[in-house]
């Protein structure tokens, strides 16, 4: 059977809008600042006056480097500032990459997964691999799961225990680790760790705390088959996101499909994507899969 592929998206969102795009550009509002930032899938002209463009409070110029590039402030803002998703509240701030802090467009995931977990009425575990600042594991526990977090950056750990504190919910059960993922994931079935729900938000490269290299398309087979042992006998979810590589949500789709044929759900795969203010086009940011079994 051919898959649907779907538009994951979500219109809840009050401090951040997608306001226009175009020349592999895109202006955003964070909260009470405007952004520029690079977006190669934004191959269209922008609808907004470059007057309009201007008014931005920094853009970043990225380098040849994918990752490399700096921001050039138009006026000052704040080194980090709060923004809410309906009961959510997290920092945003610029770093020494392109990215703030939050990708608006998994706002449809955080929702999706509370959704899973409120309706399942039985205690949930859930492990969320590449979780960096933290809000998908946060919406996780404000559900009621019982959450694993890791990532192989201390500073995004620390930066996702700063979101789990601002939304209120230090007192709310999630376990901060700082690992490599297939590692962890290894030991986690040594030890008889099961989850029910699992988070996926590979990078396209990626280095562990010790220098492991991850790279997507060797390693994400490997950690889908590392990831099987720890599955609940009953697992409630799992949903992956991929960012900026060479595949199509078909690839994805396919991919989970043959890691979850044993157990009975169903999958839903597409683009993750944000709707522009200025003109109602859509733009695309990823690509993703998600697996049910309600």
């Amino acid at each position: 059977m051919i898959p649907t592929i779907e538009l994951f998206s979500t219109m809840s969102w009050e401090d951040y809008e997608l306001l226009d795009c175009g020349d592999s550009l895109k202006l955003e509002r964070f909260g009470a600042y405007r952004f520029v930032r690079p977006e190669h899938q934004a191959v269209w002209k922008p609808a907004l006056s470059p007057k309009e463009w201007e008014k931005a409070d920094a853009v970043f110029l990225p380098t040849s480097d994918e990752s490399g590039g700096k921001w050039q402030y138009n006026r000052k803002i704040e080194p980090q500032w709060k923004m809410h998703y309906q009961d959510l509240t997290f920092m945003a701030r610029t770093s020494n990459s392109r990215h703030l802090g939050v990708f608006p467009e998994q706002a449809t995931h955080w929702d999706w997964i509370r959704d899973q977990i409120s309706a399942y009425h039985k205690p949930v575990n859930v492990l969320n691999l590449f979780g960096y600042t933290g809000l998908a594991s946060v919406a996780a526990v404000k559900a009621g799961a019982n959450v694993t977090h890791l990532d192989a950056s201390k500073k995004s750990v620390q930066y996702a225990k700063d979101n789990q504190m601002l939304s209120g919910l230090e007192n709310k059960p999630i376990r901060w680790i700082i690992d490599d993922a297939v590692k962890f994931v290894g030991r986690e079935a040594r030890r008889g760790i099961r989850y029910e729900g699992i988070i996926l938000d590979p990078p396209k490269f990626g280095r562990g705390p010790k220098g492991e290299v991850w790279e997507f398309f060797k390693m994400l087979p490997y950690l889908l088959q590392e990831i099987k042992p720890v599955l609940s006998p009953k697992p409630l979810f799992l949903v992956i996101t991929a960012y900026a590589i060479r595949a199509s949500a078909l690839s994805l789709h396919f991919t989970i499909q043959e890691m979850m044929k044993s157990y009975k759900g169903a999958l839903s795969s597409g683009e993750l994507v944000v709707n522009e203010k200025s003109a109602g086009r859509i733009l695309s940011l990823a690509i993703t899969s998600r697996w049910s079994s309600l």
